[in-house]
């Protein structure tokens, strides 16, 4: 897309606003994704016991899900702006370049990581070995990097709709290979447990669980470990509001609700799968799991498919991860162009992703992005909805002609060096810090603002405030009447599309079915070495059909 039509310094306009189908698709597809392949096996590392797992990701993932549906999704829906577009009305532009610079490198490292798991599959096909170091221990992988970079920077230059097309046809196959390898690998955790010969109920899963896969090694992390990841995982998408971003073109706040589609199918389904995978391969490996990477993890378990399987979830994550950082620079300069930015970006990240140790440090490196960007996510929704049932003036700073809110600058910079001082001296664990830090930034900003102009009243705010209202207004209307104009169409979809359609079901039934063969039979050499084909007939069929029918929207029938 281009600049114009992204939309990044305006409101978007009624006319390109989406449905729920695109949203579904991108948060289980970008959910569903290379992070849980690295996170699943990291639980296993951490010698959390199954049941805090199993619990605790339960209700840290329903915390998120309500972030996104009470918070990041209704401000987006409201303002119609980017994250960036947004902060920069409400801190000005001299906050807004600073922030944009850490949040844009922040998001570069993290889809480098999603790079590097992608090539992790890839370098198996040329015979590398596991990239498990600091740094790539063959040049070969660096290769193998910049190949997969290339491929991840030309479809996130495509812009919004291609991204959430991309995720919709890769989703539910995606989501199959997650149950099909733990299907696989819970025979070898099951030989590997005593006292069980086989899974007849939840207590026999449990003990296997407890006893081969997530080992409580009574050591400092527990359960409310496991909740408060969850939640930090993606703080930086609903708590600092970075999904604003993409919720922008929602035609409903409900849509935010949709993440329970990543939260619950990605990171709690393929979480808890990828578990199970990466104890398998350790043990058929006779390795340790933090001596293996994604795709020895991934192609263990399921073959060539697992190879397919590991670079897409590296793509489906980076995809709109650069998508983001690319607009994070552009908002530096808009004339800049968030296409040239965004390959820029892509360039960036593609180094980064060459050193492996950009995934192997996942955890940790999430803590700190959600305690860098925590307090800005409080400043937004202070000023956005506290002000105003508090008596003070939204967006006050841009009235009194300020480049900088520095009641919004010092409460971020502050609240950064409280929360990094608290980690550091130990008081709190990095994932227990986000909520006191939260607080304490949406106080403090409320004590300088008071004092620095926001108890004022200002004769543009009104202004400001009726032309906000016409916009919601125009968009109501619109909205309404498309509603009606559609209730009249009826849509005919083309006979090869439905029978395409119809095809790529069949094959994700073949994919299911050969898993559960193997689980029964207990062999995993027909799966690894057959998989493949329902899968190349699964893409070849569903891609078809979602072209198929693009076309058909298109042309109006």
């Amino acid at each position: 897309m281009s600049t114009a039509k992204e939309f990044e310094t305006t409101p978007v306009t009624p006319d390109k606003l989406q449905g729920p189908k695109p949203f579904a698709a991108s948060y289980s597809g970008e959910h569903v994704a290379g992070t849980e392949f690295v996170i699943g096996a990291l639980f296993v590392s951490w010698g959390v016991g199954a049941a805090d797992i199993l619990i605790g990701l339960l209700f840290g993932n329903l915390l998120a899900v309500l972030t996104w549906g009470l918070i990041t999704a209704p401000i987006a829906t409201d303002t119609r702006l980017t994250l960036y577009a947004y902060l920069e009305k409400i801190a000005g532009p001299g906050t807004i370049k600073l922030y944009s610079v850490v949040n844009g490198i922040l998001f570069c490292v993290l889809a480098g990581a999603m790079i590097t798991v992608s090539a992790s599959a890839v370098r198996i096909l040329f015979g590398i070995e596991d990239q498990v170091g600091y740094l790539p221990s063959d040049w070969r992988f660096v290769l193998v990097v910049l190949g997969v970079g290339a491929v991840v920077v030309f479809m996130a230059v495509k812009g919004f709709k291609k991204l959430a097309a991309f995720a919709e046809v890769c989703a539910p196959w995606m989501i199959l290979m997650f149950v099909v390898g733990a299907l696989v690998m819970m025979p070898v955790t099951v030989a590997a447990t005593s006292g069980v010969d086989g899974i007849s109920s939840f207590s026999d899963f449990l003990t296997v669980a407890s006893e081969s896969i997530w080992k409580d090694t009574e050591g400092d992390i527990g359960i409310w470990h496991v909740i408060a990841f969850a939640w930090v995982a993606n703080l930086a998408m609903h708590g600092s509001l970075g999904d604003m971003t993409l919720l922008r073109f929602a035609k409903s706040s409900k849509y935010g609700y949709f993440s329970a589609l990543g939260m619950f199918i990605g990171h709690y389904m393929a979480w808890i799968c990828a578990g199970i995978m990466g104890a398998g391969a350790a043990i058929m490996l006779n390795t340790s799991i933090t001596a293996i990477d994604p795709g020895s993890v991934a192609f263990t378990a399921l073959g060539a498919s697992g190879i397919l399987a590991v670079i897409i979830a590296g793509w489906t994550t980076s995809n709109p991860t650069i998508y983001r950082a690319g607009l994070a620079f552009s908002s530096l300069n808009h004339a800049w162009g968030r296409t040239r930015v965004t390959i820029v970006v892509g360039i960036i990240t593609t180094i980064i992703a060459c050193s492996p140790f950009v995934f192997s440090g996942l955890l940790g490196f999430v803590g700190y992005m959600g305690l860098l960007l925590a307090p800005v996510g409080a400043i937004i929704v202070t000023e956005h909805w506290l002000f105003s049932r508090i008596g003070l003036t939204r967006y006050w700073s841009s009235y009194k002609g300020n480049t900088t809110n520095w009641a919004a600058f010092i409460t971020w910079i502050v609240s950064m060096v409280v929360g990094i001082a608290v980690e550091q001296v130990g008081l709190l664990h990095l994932f227990f810090i986000l909520i006191p830090l939260w607080i304490f930034s949406t106080l403090l900003y409320i004590v300088l603002a008071s004092a620095m102009g926001a108890k004022e009243k200002y004769p543009q705010a009104v202004d400001a405030e009726k032309a906000e209202e016409a916009r919601k207004a125009e968009e109501k209307v619109f909205l309404a009447n498309e509603v009606s104009n559609n209730a009249t169409n009826v849509k005919h979809t083309p006979l090869n599309s439905n029978i395409a359609k119809y095809m790529s079901w069949l094959a994700l039934l073949a994919c299911a079915y050969m898993g559960l063969m193997a689980y029964l039979n207990q062999e995993s050499k027909t799966i690894t070495t057959w998989l493949i084909v329902p899968t190349l007939v699964y893409f070849v069929t569903a891609t078809y059909a979602y072209l198929s029918n693009s076309q058909t929207d298109e042309e109006g029938v």
